[in-house]
């Protein structure tokens, strides 16, 4: 079997190599880039089953790397993890909120990076095995496989969270999700980042989907849940 592939991007040379040594002790076959823009041509060139993303970077940073993979198509499924020094609760939130799969803050250990990175990993599978291939409700479609969302006709652009979000919630359709649940589910945490994220990420959501955004319905100081006005 193929050993599972991933970019670590660090500048930090020695922190590189410690990456890159656990993360090949643990059986995966990894490469390593020293900047935003070397990650780009990288991902461009080779294909990776996760990506190991620090956050301050030399000439593209981590979250505009970010960004641009989970605004691409192409790219915009390869989990990323976020590695960084600086673990203030804005930072982590403006990565998670671009897509990112999990955040993990240095100093760490390479027992827990191993580990949290086999987590999302596991995630992925899960979701490729379980996910339909498309979700529906009156005026609203979702095709999963090209991650495309059609209201009233027309594509609404989402973000990668905005998209894991809609998902979630319509193959729980008729169910309350809590905003804690959420955030383990969809976000993929159990930390004490601001459920005010989740409310943030609905509201946009609604906007965006124009008038099947009512479908999305708040149950106060309880949390939400998708139903459509057949059910």
């Amino acid at each position: 079997m193929a050993k599972l592939k991933i970019l670590v991007v660090e500048d930090d040379k020695n922190i590189s190599r410690l990456v890159v040594y656990n993360l090949e002790k643990a059986g995966f076959d990894c490469k390593a880039a020293m900047s935003g823009e070397e990650a780009l041509i990288a991902v461009d060139k080779e294909e990776f089953d996760l990506i190991i993303l620090d956050l301050m970077l030399p000439k593209i940073d981590g979250l505009e790397v970010c960004r641009i993979l989970k605004q691409d198509r192409e790219y915009q499924k390869i989990p990323v993890v976020m590695l960084t020094a600086k673990g203030e609760e804005v930072d982590r939130v403006v990565g998670l909120e671009l897509g990112a799969d999990d955040y993990i803050v240095k100093p760490f250990s390479p027992r827990e990076l191993v580990l949290r990175i086999k987590a999302v990993l596991r995630r992925g599978e899960v979701k490729k095995e379980e996910t339909p291939g498309v979700l529906a409700a009156e005026g609203l479609s979702v095709d999963i496989e090209r991650h495309k969302v059609v209201a009233q006709k027309k594509e609404a652009e989402l973000t990668a969270m905005e998209f894991r979000l809609l998902v979630t919630l319509m193959e729980r359709r008729g169910r309350v999700q809590s905003r804690d649940r959420l955030l383990e589910d969809v976000w993929g945490i159990t930390s004490d980042i601001d459920t005010r994220t989740v409310d943030t990420h609905i509201k946009r959501l609604r906007s965006k989907l124009g008038r099947a955004g009512k479908f999305i319905r708040t149950l106060r100081n309880v949390g939400y849940k998708f139903e459509d006005d057949n059910e």
